[in-house]
């Protein structure tokens, strides 16, 4: 157990401050407090021991040493089992401090890829970190307090003797050693140059949200993550799959630029449309494959008005992803209780990094958020595209870039008519998708997410009745494809982009 009789506090987050040390205070522990935290303390009528008078020291170098004191750390790191140690103190007239109450400078919230580095540099805590380093290490005999949303429950221990268990310390060093673990990854973060991949990868993402289970009901899940914070207004918990869907949906939906819908399973795509209005989008998305739409979760890019809630209710449906939602929807979709409602993350494709476990480490890449441009096509066959037909070889080509490889998209009108992917060869996959479109192939455009290895996707196309086909190109047997191409009067785009997903 930890006895709890002096507390040093020094915070540049405030919030329920006031309210946890007139606690500490009421069971008569002693208050040491730095320069800010002391006067707003005193402010609030209660007696405070000022670090400077205590130590005999006062700031100096404009603030930036105040708590790097020896007779601070002194009283923290002293083992209380160690007779030497605390003769010494009692020799330097130094008090024990059992209790260490610190937040560190916002240097999250302060600064950005724009701030000036001698701008940046001052929002570093130094003396801060010390003291939660300090305190962590001694935590057998010293709690530490990074987090406010802790002081309620700390003080209903306290209330209970002045102590604190040891189970109790133990958690507090632990969260205080991420606390500051985080704090110095975004500050190594800050550093990295935005082109190149760092030396060394820090991770420190705080829990968000703890999930009923992971891809499986035997495996334990959570969501971390400190920006994209997940709005959900409807529905049972999200879970580890239903995660990874609605990312797949939110980042598929926010390629267009027209109103978008995107149905998803299993993360790929089975029905995507464009129109002049979001509830045309998702009528025509559905329509594209209504019976793998079942069950499914929907991306859009508009927020989603009555018209189209009023849709999506005649489904089964388990997501629902847009940048909003109308009043009328939310009171349209509130009877079906088990939908989960969720508002787009607010940033599109900002994030430095992609990351992804494996068993020989983390793997890290940079997004793929390349637009293609109308420029960029390179027409290789003699049959030249129609507007219409680029515009198609545009939009199939979008949604190719999020189906699993091997991926091929048939699709119409800006329409999808089928999709195959995730197959081991790209023939299976094209026959995958010419099967789900059916008749409806004909005259459409078919999208590979990688090139062509041989004629025998142009042929299972032209069969069909496709008339485009865009793709990376680069194969080492081009003309043999462009030769079939040409037999088969259909015009073909290269890209020279590859766009895997695995």
């Amino acid at each position: 157990m930890l006895h709890i009789r002096r507390a040093l506090l020094s915070v540049s987050n405030k919030a329920q401050l006031d309210h946890f040390a007139k606690g500490l205070s009421k069971l008569g522990i002693e208050l040491l407090a730095s320069g800010g935290t002391a006067k707003y303390l005193v402010d609030s009528g209660l007696h405070v021991l000022d670090i400077a008078e205590y130590t005999g020291q006062g700031e100096m170098l404009g603030g930036r040493v105040k708590t790097l004191q020896p007779r601070l750390h002194a009283g923290i790191l002293a083992r209380r089992d160690d007779a030497e140690q605390m003769s010494e103190l009692e020799k330097q007239n130094i008090k024990p401090i059992d209790l260490v109450v610190v937040n560190l400078y916002p240097f999250e919230a302060k600064v950005s890829g724009r701030t000036p580095d001698s701008e940046a540099m001052e929002w570093v805590d130094i003396g801060g970190e010390a003291l939660i380093r300090a305190a962590a290490k001694n935590f057998q005999s010293v709690a530490i307090l990074v987090d406010p949303e802790d002081y309620k429950k700390i003080l209903e221990e306290l209330n209970v003797s002045k102590n604190l268990s040891s189970e109790t310390s133990k958690c507090l060093a632990a969260k205080a050693f991420q606390h500051v673990t985080r704090y110095n990854a975004l500050i190594a973060q800050w550093f990295e140059n935005e082109n190149t991949l760092p030396e060394m990868l820090t991770l420190a993402e705080p829990l968000q949200l703890s999930l009923r289970y992971g891809e499986n009901p035997h495996q334990v899940a959570a969501l971390y993550a400190a920006h994209a914070k997940l709005e959900q207004l409807q529905g049972k918990e999200m879970s580890f799959v239903n995660i990874l869907d609605a990312d797949a949906a939110y980042k598929c939906a926010a390629e267009f630029e027209k109103p978008t819908a995107v149905i998803i399973k299993h993360t790929s795509p089975c029905g995507v449309a464009s129109a002049s209005s979001l509830s045309r989008a998702f009528e025509r998305a559905y329509e594209a494959d209504s019976k793998s739409a079942f069950g499914g979760i929907i991306g859009l890019n508009r927020p989603l008005d009555d018209a189209t809630a009023n849709m999506i209710a005649e489904h089964f449906f388990e997501v629902v992803v847009a940048p909003d939602f109308s009043k009328g929807a939310l009171e349209i979709l509130a009877a079906k209780k088990n939908l989960r409602l969720i508002k787009s993350p607010k940033h599109r494709f900002d994030q430095k990094l992609e990351i992804r476990s494996t068993s020989f480490g983390l793997l890290a890449q940079t997004p793929s958020s390349r637009a293609l441009e109308k420029q960029e096509l390179q027409v290789v066959s003699e049959r030249k595209p129609t507007p219409s037909e680029i515009e198609d070889a545009l939009f199939a080509w979008k949604v190719c870039k999020h189906v699993k490889s091997n991926a091929i998209v048939l699709a119409k009108d800006e329409q999808t008519l089928g999709i195959g992917g995730g197959q081991v060869s790209r023939v299976d996959a094209a026959e995958s998708a010419v099967h789900k479109a059916g008749g409806k192939a004909k005259g459409s455009v078919f999208a590979s997410d990688a090139l062509l290895p041989f004629r025998d996707n142009v042929d299972v196309a032209a069969a069909a009745g496709v008339s485009v086909i865009i793709q990376p190109g680069g194969s080492v047997r081009d003309e043999e494809v462009l030769q079939a191409a040409k037999e088969h009067n259909i015009c073909m785009i290269f890209t020279a982009v590859r766009e895997f997903k695995h």
